[in-house]
């Protein structure tokens, strides 16, 4: 049977495009090993500028005052100052009405008697699941009006700042960025912090993913270096990487870590996000992901990078933190090769 030349045509081309695919998978793998070898230096490790993600629950009144006291007496053994508290998500245009966080005010009351020096900033975003009428359109600039007014409102009732997490983010997307301006300019000398999509590993990897997965899982390091020139503080979700082994986890966080300090100005604080969950996208992520190979990763870059006065691990999220991922968190990243601090819960 001849094969008509058309035919022909597309599987040579469609045979090159996936013998470039798996070239530049080989190569990510090879790299990602390579990155997670060394021995981290003694001080890396927490210099009290980790996160924490929290639930819904906290604000909408599921979450009483004792509540608050038994995470505090975690929290007080941990090296968290910042936590990011769900208080949305944004409807479809835009607006936070304030029955989405009706506990709120008792919320903070009970968090400044326990946790005076630890930040509360509202974690706002859209309804992910495509199945639901949540995507905000960013380019329309009455929804980005509506979006301001409210965090601000959050910010005017006591929350410390604002945590923006919309996904997904395309990379370049200038209309995120004027949320970000417009943010600024409203909430003023309030936190402005922003949970980041991962960073291109290696040039190349962005295009046949997106083509993959219908949307963009990577930011090039421009347009993250200008994501984080106008926020405070970069949380960078390296969770659910795909990626099957320890080792290869382990590579991808130091190179996330790497290019996220390179690529953030000075004065803007980096955060790694560290899976505290264990319901990955990807069956074998729960496997490979953990909160010790996070922290692991987290030391070998800063190590590699050399002393960052505001680098730090965020929790992913504390409704789904077992009490092995809390003790990861301490043997890995706040105390290094030791037991977890006296007293801490267990």
């Amino acid at each position: 049977m001849t094969i008509p030349g058309p035919v022909r045509r597309f599987l040579k081309w469609a045979g090159i495009a996936l013998a470039v695919l798996l070239a530049l998978c080989l190569a990510a793998v090879g790299a990602l090993r390579l990155q997670f070898a060394g021995t981290p230096a003694a001080w890396a490790k927490s210099t009290g500028h980790d996160a924490l993600w929290m639930g819904h629950a906290w604000v909408d009144g599921r979450k009483t005052a004792a509540d608050v006291d038994r995470l505090a007496a975690r929290i007080r053994q941990s090296g968290i100052s910042d936590v990011y508290v769900h208080s949305g998500p944004f409807g479809a245009d835009g607006t936070l009405p304030p029955d989405k966080y009706p506990n709120a005010r008792n919320f903070l009351k009970w968090w400044q008697e326990k946790l005076p020096g630890v930040r509360v900033s509202a974690w706002l975003g859209q309804v992910v699941d495509e199945d639901v009428d949540g995507h905000v359109d960013l380019a329309d600039p009455a929804t980005r009006a509506r979006i301001v007014a409210g965090a601000k409102a959050l910010t005017d009732l006591g929350f410390d700042g604002v945590h923006y997490d919309f996904e997904p983010v395309p990379d370049g997307d200038p209309a995120f960025l004027s949320v970000l301006k417009e943010t600024r300019r409203a909430v003023g000398g309030k936190l402005l912090s922003v949970a980041t999509q991962q960073i291109e590993p290696l040039p190349g990897l962005r295009f046949p993913l997106r083509l993959v997965i219908g949307h963009e899982k990577y930011w090039t390091t421009g347009y993250f270096a200008q994501v984080a020139a106008l926020t405070d503080q970069v949380a960078v979700m390296t969770y659910d990487s795909w990626t099957p082994l320890p080792s290869l986890y382990g590579g991808h966080v130091v190179r996330q870590a790497e290019l996220a300090m390179d690529a953030a100005p000075p004065g803007t604080a980096v955060l790694i996000g560290a899976p505290a969950y264990h319901d990955h996208i990807v069956g074998l992520s729960d496997h490979a992901e953990s909160v010790a190979t996070a922290a692991d990763g987290a030391r070998l870059a800063l190590t590699e990078h050399g002393p960052r006065a505001q680098f730090g691990m965020a929790l992913y999220v504390d409704f789904a933190a077992t009490e092995e991922d809390w003790k990861e968190y301490q043997t890995a990243w706040v105390r290094p090769g030791l037991p977890p601090a006296a007293g801490f819960p267990g």
